[in-house]
């Protein structure tokens, strides 16, 4: 999956390099997604050599060649399909819903989320899978996530395993949540507030907890169900 900005940012250099045959800089690039460092370009740009989408050639200025679009640039438009970005470049096989009753109720699955590194923002739906409708509770809005990653194994979270999330834009000491990491990536951590600092916890000792200020962590929502994946 691709967060709106890689998607925007990918739409730039490849525009660019089908009319100019050059990338834009780093400021242009900066200017035109309204960022306010260079730094947020250096990491968006990483991402997408990651997912294979970019390749940068390297000691050689403005260097960027294009592998490949997302179903979004594709199709002309920028409400993109939420796509894996990994390497092989396949799409992610559809999750397995539960069967259906009736007290299961059906949620959208909002692509993938790193229990790692964070590497991605929720942008689009990708599928359907019911739950029990136990998990749900209040009028919140709900929608559910693919974990990719290990960082929260000792909380029994597996890769692979689809957890359930209420939106909310706040939490409490001790929460799982989803957060929006400077609005580039999002992660799936304990949340903890810590000397004036957010604290995004793993809970898997190979993981460094990660403080960041207040201003650099938007809370998406609370953890409030798993359903794991055999």
């Amino acid at each position: 999956m691709l967060t709106r900005k890689q998607i925007e940012l990918l739409k730039l250099i490849h525009t660019r390099m089908e009319a100019d045959g050059v990338a834009p800089s780093f400021d242009e690039m900066k200017d035109a997604l309204d960022l306010r460092s260079k730094s947020g370009i250096h990491r968006l740009i990483t991402a997408l050599e990651e997912r294979g989408f970019i390749r940068r050639m390297h000691h050689r200025a403005r260097a960027i060649e294009v592998l490949k679009l997302p179903d979004a640039l594709n199709k002309g438009g920028f409400e993109a399909k939420v796509i894996d970005g990994g390497a092989s470049g396949k799409p992610a096989p559809p999750a397995q819903a539960l069967p259906v009753d009736a007290s299961a109720l059906s949620l959208p699955i909002m692509g993938r989320i790193a229990a790692g590194t964070p590497i991605e923002a929720i942008s689009a739906v990708v599928n359907d899978i019911s739950v029990p409708a136990s998990m749900l509770r209040g009028r919140a809005s709900h929608y559910a996530l693919e974990v990719q990653g290990d960082s929260m194994i000792d909380l029994g979270i597996n890769d692979g395993d689809i957890v359930v999330i209420r939106e909310q834009d706040t939490a409490d000491n001790g929460d799982i949540v989803v957060a929006l990491v400077e609005g580039l990536e999002a992660t799936l951590k304990r949340f903890r507030r810590q000397n004036g600092m957010i604290a995004l916890e793993a809970a898997n000792p190979a993981y460094e907890t990660r403080l960041l200020r207040d201003d650099q962590v938007q809370v998406q929502g609370r953890l409030v169900g798993l359903i794991r994946s055999y």
